[in-house]
C-alpha cells in the first residue's frame, strides 16, 4: 500500500459563474480525485479562494496548474508545501449521548472530550449533542476517531484552508517596528 502525498493548491480566481465547475472539472478530466475543496470571498472584493487538496504525483500536478492557468479567470495559483502553511478545517458532529433504549448516559464523557479538544457544544438535545471544532486537520482526525467510539449519528468537515506561514523575520521586524 503507497502512502499518499497530499498537495494543497491555492487558487485565486474572478468570482464568476461557473468558476468552480471549470477549474474541478479540470482535475476530474485528468483523473485526479480531489480529497478536499473549500471555497470563500478573497481578501479582494470580486475575486475568490478556492482551496483544493489533492493527491498526485508531482510531476503530473505542473500540468494540471499549467491547464489552470489557461483559465481567464484564474488570477494566481499557489502550490503550499504543509511544512510552509498553515492548514485549518472545520468539523461539526452529531453525537449520540445515550445508548440504545435509553440506557448508558455518556454526555459527560462526550462533552470531557469536547473541552479537551477545545470543541464547543453547539446544540444539546435528550439523547444527541452537535459539536464543533477547529484545526489542523490531524488534530479533527483524531477527535473523529475518538468520537466514533460514542455512535456519530451525523458529522460533516469543511474541507482544509490553507495560507502561506509569515517570514519569521518579517513578524520580529513588524513587532519590533510596534514596539518602537
Amino acid at each position: 500500500m503507497s502512502a499518499t502525498q497530499h498537495h494543497i493548491l491555492s487558487v485565486l480566481v474572478q468570482n464568476r459563474p461557473g468558476v468552480l465547475a471549470r477549474v474541478a472539472g479540470l482535475f476530474a478530466r485528468r483523473d485526479f480525485n480531489i480529497y478536499s475543496l473549500a471555497v470563500a470571498p478573497a481578501e479582494e472584493e470580486g475575486f475568490s479562494r478556492i482551496t483544493v487538496v489533492v493527491d498526485v504525483a508531482s510531476t503530473p500536478l505542473e500540468q494540471i496548474t499549467k491547464q489552470l492557468f489557461k483559465l481567464i479567470e484564474v488570477v494566481k495559483i499557489t502550490e503550499l508545501d504543509p511544512r510552509q502553511s498553515v492548514e485549518r478545517e472545520l468539523l461539526m458532529a452529531t453525537v449520540r449521548t445515550s445508548g440504545v433504549g435509553g440506557g448508558g448516559d455518556n454526555r459527560g464523557a462526550v462533552v470531557e472530550l469536547v473541552d479537551i479538544f477545545e470543541g464547543k457544544i453547539v446544540a444539546v438535545g435528550a439523547e444527541a449533542v452537535t459539536v464543533s471544532l477547529e484545526g489542523h486537520p490531524d488534530k479533527l482526525d483524531d477527535f473523529e476517531d475518538l468520537l466514533s467510539g460514542y455512535g456519530i449519528a451525523e458529522l460533516q468537515r469543511t474541507g482544509r484552508i490553507a495560507l502561506p506561514k509569515l517570514d519569521r523575520e518579517a513578524r520580529l521586524r513588524a513587532v519590533k517596528g510596534k514596539a518602537g
